[in-house]
């Protein structure tokens, strides 16, 4: 697989709670040399980012980031204000303590209050995978497709585990035609990256994939 190939499905991210200015410069700059999708960056950082590279970056952000479980209204506020800062694309956490108390209703409600305030621009539902049985996955897919979300993402990065492959093939059996798929969290390989795209993964969201790539050009990646 060509490299630009593999870059225009990245998520280029930087989430690290000491994420300083320089540091999310250098993600911008990468981003527009090399093609990535979008960079994935800290709430805080998306006007500054707009207001000095305007829209040659396209800005993703997260909310209810990495634990989930703030109440519907405050995640509702801070896609509100990453809106008016700058954002293009949203990655939520639905509320992980609804999915182990099987309140899936609750859940598909959030979704579709976020999405409908996002409107034409991305949301993409982050499920932390991790902590799920296979029951919870699938009704999970469900919630993200009924209410019209346009991903379903797997993790975090933050959690006890990241993307796997097992996770790919369940959600492309239970989710609806137009929810895409973005992996994350435990990357860290050429391989990891093509084996998730060839599964049919839209995104994938990683710190490294730009460094992992230099790394491999003599062998035409």
């Amino acid at each position: 697989m060509r490299e630009q190939d593999i870059l225009a499905h990245v998520d280029h991210t930087l989430l690290k709670a000491t994420a300083t200015w320089e540091e999310i410069q250098k993600i911008c700059e990468e981003s527009m040399e090399y093609q990535t999708a979008s960079i994935c960056i800290p709430a805080c950082y998306i006007r500054r980012i707009h207001e000095k590279y305007q829209n040659r970056v396209n800005i993703c952000t997260v909310v209810g980031f990495p634990l989930g479980y703030s109440v519907t209204q405050s995640k509702i506020a801070e896609v509100r204000k990453a809106l008016e800062d700058g954002v293009n694309e949203i990655d939520m956490v639905i509320n992980i303590s609804d999915a182990k108390n099987h309140d899936f209703t609750k859940i598909e409600e959030e979704i579709f209050l976020l999405k409908k305030e996002v409107g034409n621009k991305i949301l993409k539902v982050i499920i932390e995978t991790c902590y799920l049985t296979e029951e919870e996955k699938i009704a999970l897919c469900k919630a993200v497709t009924n209410a019209g979300a346009d991903f379903i993402k797997t993790s975090t990065g933050f959690g006890t585990g990241g993307a796997t492959i097992e996770d790919i093939k369940l959600f492309k059996k239970h989710i609806g035609p137009r929810v895409k798929i973005k992996a994350a969290g435990g990357i860290r390989s050429v391989e990891d990256m093509e084996m998730f795209l060839e599964e049919g993964c839209e995104r994938l969201g990683t710190s490294s994939a730009i460094a992992l790539l230099k790394g491999n050009r003599a062998k035409d990646y």
